[in-house]
């Protein structure tokens, strides 16, 4: 298992990390399998949505804001009740499929790590499964 670290700068953000992990695949020879990735934190999560578009991210943040705000009938005491649930919708994994040494993405496509409690020091579980 490798580790991928992210810094986040804003309480909620969307970090592209898919160059990361395409430097991994080539670090490490992995070739053709899949790569797990896997948030062990519970206030973050991984994603796979559109690259080439920065609005995609803002309207991705900015909608979540309003389906889930950050002040609202929450009991947690810790005030980020909302980064919780946003975590647990999004998911604290996906798995990208490797073929000759490729993440098979979509065009458009980018991996993402969703930050919803920042800023913070986090990190990423990459496993290979060849």
């Amino acid at each position: 298992m490798e580790t991928v670290q992210i810094t986040t700068h804003e309480r909620e953000e969307m970090v592209d990390i898919t160059a990361e992990i395409r430097k991994m695949l080539r670090k490490w020879g992995w070739s053709d399998g899949a790569v797990l990735l896997y948030c062990p934190h519970t206030t973050g999560a991984v994603t796979i949505n559109e690259g080439a578009d920065p609005d995609v991210v803002r309207d991705v943040l900015v909608n979540m804001r309003k389906l889930v705000p950050h002040r609202g009938d929450y009991h947690h005491a810790e005030g980020n009740s909302d980064a919780h649930i946003k975590s647990s919708m999004f998911g604290c994994e996906q798995m990208v499929i490797v073929e000759g040494g490729e993440l098979q993405l979509g065009t458009w496509q980018k991996i993402y790590f969703c930050e919803f409690d920042g800023p913070r020091s986090r990190k990423l579980w990459v496993k290979w499964l060849g």
